[in-house]
């Protein structure tokens, strides 16, 4: 398993159109994809869950990736954020 934490720099948070690509950008892998934030866990993969978090500005998100192709979704999913939120 791969992980990483991220502090979300869009002053929106994780807001629905970031959240759409997200999922998009999720859906390219084998692999699972969890976000956590507070304790709370959503499945990257699915829109809903994800904008259930209420991520905003300013906090940290903890990103695990699990699966056959762990290694690049980890990479991937990390630029996406890097590049987007």
């Amino acid at each position: 398993m791969k992980s990483f934490e991220y502090t979300i720099k869009d002053e929106l948070g994780i807001h629905a159109r970031p959240a759409g690509m997200l999922v998009k950008e999720a859906k390219k892998y084998q692999s699972k994809i969890t976000i956590t934030k507070e304790g709370k866990t959503a499945e990257a993969s699915k829109l809903m869950a994800v904008m259930s978090l209420g991520v905003k500005c300013g906090q940290t998100v903890q990103i695990a990736v699990e699966g056959a192709d762990e290694e690049a979704a980890a990479a991937g999913i990390q630029a996406f954020f890097e590049a987007n939120l």
